[in-house]
């Protein structure tokens, strides 16, 4: 899809992270970008970024875990625009706590705002992108969305659940110009790491890594094959290039978490094995954050 002057992009989470990074993006190739989130102080700094790069900002500030927010951002749009070309739902929030330790209202949240908002944004915005037989819908699921990790289980079954829902839509838009693509990103150096509920789950990665090394050096077991993080830039612009092709397979932006995620498919307790050194460390240091609290 070409993205032009005339281009209508919508950015979830766009205050920080990848969603600023998108956001600049097609600031840059000139679209009127649609910057939502629930912090109107950060969104105004991105929106002036974007205006100073060549874009058209529109603020809406919104809570997408709220069903009536979600119709709100669309309507709005299509109201102010009269299109929508892409639709990055890019919004999401992680947890941090055992499967007995999470609180039912976490669990929810982790659905509310990681597939339920992709759910009612893109059924608001599909009739709009079916009239003009055109569009593109982005969803940020997560390597999480492959293969298990844990103490993250509501946010892991969230962004699965996420990987399924686009997997469907698919389907349903078969002889249609309309796409929609599934992202599936490992660690970005963003803020989102430390903004987890429940406690930073980037601490705990933190924590844990060095220690599973010597744990499979003591034990001979392997070293978790974890990938290099990536800068929000470097993500953005590997999705940006999924939006430029159109019909697109799964993105892994990541090197390496294909192959992971095939391999979990094909053969879970493989894939398991590889990482059982840093899921050790990560449950022992777990067990000891838990002591000292």
């Amino acid at each position: 899809m070409t993205i032009s002057a005339s281009s209508v992009v919508i950015v979830t989470g766009a205050s920080s992270g990848l969603g600023v990074a998108l956001s600049l993006e097609a600031a840059r190739r000139g679209a009127h970008v649609v910057l939502v989130a629930r912090r109107e102080d950060r969104l105004r700094d991105v929106a002036q970024q974007v205006a100073d790069a060549g874009g058209q900002p529109h603020v809406i500030v919104a809570d997408v875990s709220h069903e009536h927010d979600c119709y709100r951002v669309i309507d709005t749009t299509l109201a102010e625009h009269g299109r929508i070309d892409v639709l990055f739902n890019n919004a999401g929030r992680g947890n941090m706590a055992r499967v007995e330790d999470t609180p039912t209202e976490q669990w929810h949240s982790m659905f509310a705002v990681n597939v339920d908002s992709i759910f009612w944004l893109t059924a608001r915005a599909l009739p709009s992108m079916r009239a003009r037989n055109e569009g593109h819908i982005i969803a940020i699921s997560s390597v999480a969305g492959r293969y298990g990790h844990p103490l993250n289980a509501a946010y892991v079954a969230a962004k699965h659940a996420v990987v399924g829902f686009i997997a469907a839509l698919r389907t349903e838009l078969v002889g249609t110009n309309i796409h929609a693509t599934t992202i599936c990103p490992a660690g970005i150096v963003t803020e989102w790491a430390d903004a987890t509920e429940g406690g930073s789950i980037g601490a705990m990665y933190g924590a844990a890594i060095p220690k599973s090394r010597v744990l499979a050096r003591e034990h001979g077991l392997s070293t978790a094959p974890l990938s290099r993080m990536m800068t929000a830039k470097e993500c953005s612009d590997i999705i940006w290039s999924a939006v430029d092709a159109g019909r697109s397979d799964d993105v892994y932006t990541h090197s390496g978490t294909k192959e992971l995620a095939v391999l979990s498919a094909q053969d879970r307790l493989m894939q398991e094995d590889k990482f059982e050194a840093l899921w050790i460390a990560m449950n022992q240091t777990y067990e000891e954050h838990k002591a000292s609290t």
